[in-house]
Formats: C-alpha cells, sequence, structure tokens
C-alpha cells in the first residue's frame, strides 16, 4: 500500500494510476471510500477481493457531474428533482441503465441499474473529473466491519490481507457522518433502499 498525504497529492499521477488500473482509498463526504476507474473490469475485481464482497452485490459510483453519466441512464423529470434539490451531495440514486451503457457488471447490478451521486467532496470530484470516468466509491471496509473515518482504522484494516488497496490517500480524521442515503427511482415513485444523512422529499421546500 503506498499511502499518500493529501497535501501531498499529485492528482495528474494518481489519474494516471488508475486508469492503468489502481485501487484507491480516499476520502468522500461521508467516510473513507474505496475506488478505482469504474470503467476498469480488473481493477473493479480487485475492489471485490479487497472487500471480500459478493459478485451480484453492486457497488455505487460518484461522479463530478451529472453530465459524465447521463448518456448512459434512462432519465426522468422525478431524477431531475431530486438532482435539483439534493446535488451535489450524500444522496445516492438507483435508476435503469440504458442499453448502450458500457460500464462493467459490478457497477451495473444484475436487475439492470447503476447506483450513483454528484459527490460534494472536492477531491473525489476532481479525481472523478480529471478521470474523465465514474469512480467506484463503496466503503474502504471489509464486509461485516464498519465503514472507516480515520486512517488509522484503514491501516488496521488492511495490513494483514493479502489482497491490499494500491494507493491510500492519508486525510486525517474525517467528521462521522451518516453514509449516503440510497434511493431507487422507477418512475415518479421512489424507496429509500438505505436511510442515511439525507432525509428524501419530493416536495418543493
Amino acid at each position: 500500500m503506498k499511502i499518500i498525504k493529501k497535501e501531498n497529492l499529485d492528482i495528474v499521477s494518481l489519474v494516471n494510476d488508475l486508469k492503468n488500473g489502481a485501487t484507491l482509498v480516499y476520502p468522500t463526504e461521508t467516510c473513507y471510500g474505496l475506488g478505482c476507474d469504474a470503467n476498469n473490469s480488473e481493477a473493479l475485481e480487485k475492489i471485490f477481493q479487497i472487500k471480500n464482497r459478493q459478485k451480484s452485490k453492486s457497488v455505487l459510483v460518484v461522479v463530478s457531474d451529472l453530465a459524465m453519466i447521463l448518456p448512459c441512464i434512462e432519465w426522468n423529470p422525478t431524477l431531475q428533482k431530486l438532482a435539483d434539490k439534493y446535488w451535489p451531495g450524500p444522496l445516492t440514486l438507483v435508476v435503469k441503465v440504458k442499453a448502450v451503457c458500457h460500464l462493467p457488471a459490478g457497477v451495473i447490478n444484475e436487475d439492470g441499474t447503476i447506483a450513483f451521486r454528484v459527490t460534494e467532496h472536492y477531491l473525489a470530484s476532481e479525481i472523478s473529473k480529471q478521470l474523465n470516468s465514474p469512480l467506484v466509491s463503496t466503503s474502504a471496509n471489509i464486509s461485516s466491519l464498519e465503514s472507516p473515518y480515520d486512517i488509522e482504522s484503514v491501516l488496521k484494516m488492511f495490513e494483514n490481507e493479502e489482497i491490499k488497496p494500491d494507493i491510500i490517500i492519508d486525510a486525517g480524521t474525517l467528521p462521522n457522518k451518516s453514509s449516503s442515503t440510497i434511493v431507487k427511482v422507477v418512475g415518479e415513485n421512489i424507496e429509500v433502499l438505505r436511510q442515511g444523512g439525507v432525509i428524501v422529499s419530493l416536495n418543493d421546500n
């Protein structure tokens, strides 16, 4: 594991590593995230190995802006209303993908949906922007263990594991915020799959 202090980070070099298949632990607006270039199926495979996560349980992605993923998904007025109200921020939407979407299985769920959000964390956003690709953003923990909010917990979690993240961005201790709220949208209907810090309402206030 290569550990880089946030203040010493060279994003251009990091993005090059991600394009070449590196896996990354990085700070988000909630906890530390574990990610890779969402278009890199080999790196994505390693994410599942690092987390000891079932392949059938897809991972969410973050993007720097909606335009990055819009051509890949089925968009509608309900989604637009949620996007206008809560993004950028910790609301993850689960939506149907179009047939033209070429993101790999593991990002696209078995039911033909993808979970994503426009992140408000400047670093995650900038990495996605310079990568010109969605960034996988699952919590940086081994499945069944708690999500980490400080770098010591990240390092301890992976120190004895055979398969580890390639790069860790040390941003110190993060504010202990709830996970993102995950909402599935079908037409005008919304279903809360995971309640996080955002209380979702389609009302105008």
